[in-house]
């Protein structure tokens, strides 16, 4: 079942982060009903395991709707089971919070921190508004160092991107490239 999964997620060419949080909420799923197969199991024992996720483990509301959203797969496009429209689960709960921002003198203060690659990581993310997964994935050929540019490349939603580099990493960058292919 867990191949058929996986054969299924990589058809609709969904990102690789996707395929394991699907997978191991899968697992999940039936390691917490006993290992039974999911296609003895239906929409009863659905909304058993996300209130379970909800009450008990007092999961964040994105992180059962991720495991709602695999289960929704499992049985929708691996076992093609329509489960009817779940009711009763016990939805986990929204933090009414405003998002934390830091301020500039903040912001220095962590980057002061750091030093050497993941200081010029860190200065790469904070000021070209990459994700972590796109900065790791940079090669040498998406910084655009004279144009003051970087290429994001199949970034969220599969897409490319051209974001900016600032003024003052591309100094650091020029070095640690330097040092990187002496």
């Amino acid at each position: 079942m867990f191949e058929v999964a996986r054969e299924k997620i990589r058809t609709r060419h969904l990102a690789f982060r996707t395929e394991q949080a699907y997978l191991h909420w899968i697992r999940r799923y039936v390691k917490f009903h006993g290992r039974k197969h999911p296609r003895n199991m239906g929409s009863a024992e659905v909304e058993a395991f996300l209130t379970h996720l909800a009450v008990e483990a007092k999961v964040a509301a994105s992180t059962q709707n991720q495991a709602l959203q695999a289960l929704l797969f499992l049985y929708r496009q691996v076992l093609d089971v329509d489960l009817p429209w779940l009711e009763n689960v016990t939805r986990a709960s929204r933090p009414k919070r405003l998002p934390v921002v830091l301020s500039n003198a903040e912001v220095r203060s962590v980057l002061a921190q750091l030093d050497g690659t993941c200081w010029l990581m860190a200065n790469l993310l904070y000021g070209s508004g990459l994700r972590l997964m796109e900065a790791h994935r940079l090669r040498v050929k998406d910084l655009l160092l004279d144009r003051g540019e970087v290429i994001v490349r199949d970034a969220k939603g599969g897409r490319d991107r051209v974001t900016v580099l600032p003024a003052a990493i591309i100094a650091p960058i020029r070095e640690h490239l330097a040092k990187l292919f002496d």
